[in-house]
């Protein structure tokens, strides 16, 4: 596979997603959530979070603030059931 044929991958898109915790609340309960309202979730600040690629575990990383932007920094790479650690 030459250099040519790899381009054509960079306008493949992927969905990417990061969990940042998760919370289990009853339907009655999420329809009386408005605006503002907090939903406490099973994570601490510091906890790593998981990075997602089309639904499949990728990394983890830590959440940051990018010009007023919440962000990811990802601090290790998962690979095949083994994790990567990278330096930042």
């Amino acid at each position: 596979m030459g250099a040519s044929d790899i381009g054509a991958a960079y306008d493949v898109p992927v969905r990417v997603s990061t969990v940042i915790g998760k919370s289990q609340i009853q339907v009655a309960q999420l329809m009386r959530l408005t605006r503002g309202a907090v939903l406490e979730l099973d994570r601490r600040v510091g906890e790593p979070v998981d990075i997602y690629v089309n639904n499949r575990l990728v990394a983890r990383g830590e959440l940051v603030v990018v010009d007023e932007n919440l962000g990811v920094t990802i601090t290790e790479v998962v690979k095949s059931g083994m994790v990567i650690e990278t330096h930042h």
